[in-house]
């Protein structure tokens, strides 16, 4: 349990940690180059789920929030579970990844909007006096790292898309949604070892006999 602990406790610091400073340094749509045209430090919010994919409104935002709180609530209790009972340590560190991932964006909803003013021409505000930008669980996510290493045309040839641009990696993320991708990653590559019981075919009839 110690290790998934700390696992959960140094990506969460580390996801907040460059969250507050983007959030506090910089204004929405501010970049950076880190390395040359590949790696941006691009800041950008958004209201939905991971890699800035958007979800329904209002009503789509609480509904995502509600279902963020049950499914972390879940999964640090499925950690907690099986790391107790000694589970291979790739499981508990794929479990800590996406607890401690999905937790830090559901802090960013919860709260950035009560403590900061917005971020739109400006650098937020911490705790400003005419109060946060949104309510409870109305906070956007923060994001901020942008890798679009290959940028083009599809050729005119292409049905559908031919003659439009493209740029791989569009989507602009942050520490916690590379956490979460990571930690699933994991689990479907290496399924069969942390889960052998639940791989274990029955012995068929024929050769019980």
């Amino acid at each position: 349990m110690k290790k998934a602990l700390f696992i959960s406790l140094v990506v969460l610091i580390a996801d907040q940690a460059v969250k507050l400073w983007i959030k506090s340094n910089m204004y929405l749509g501010q970049e950076f180059a880190v390395l040359g045209n590949w790696f941006i430090i691009h800041f950008t919010e958004n209201n939905g789920m991971a890699f800035g994919m958007e979800f329904g409104g209002e009503i789509g935002k609480i509904a995502l929030s509600i279902f963020r709180i049950i499914a972390v609530s879940f999964i640090g209790y499925y950690l907690f579970k099986t790391a107790n009972k000694g589970a291979k340590t790739g499981l508990i560190i794929a479990g800590s990844l996406i607890f401690s991932g999905a937790l830090g964006n559901i802090l960013d909803s919860m709260f950035y909007g009560l403590v900061f003013n917005d971020s739109y021409h400006q650098i937020a505000e911490f705790m400003p006096a005419e109060g946060g930008y949104a309510p409870f669980l109305f906070g956007r996510v923060v994001d901020m790292l942008y890798f679009p290493l290959i940028s083009g045309a599809f050729p005119d040839w292409m049905p559908l898309w031919g003659g439009e641009q493209f740029m791989f990696f569009r989507p602009v993320f942050n520490l916690a949604d590379t956490a979460i991708t990571t930690g699933i990653g994991m689990i479907i590559v290496f399924q069969k070892r942390y889960f052998p019981e639940e791989n274990k075919t029955e012995t068929p009839a024929s050769e019980a006999a």
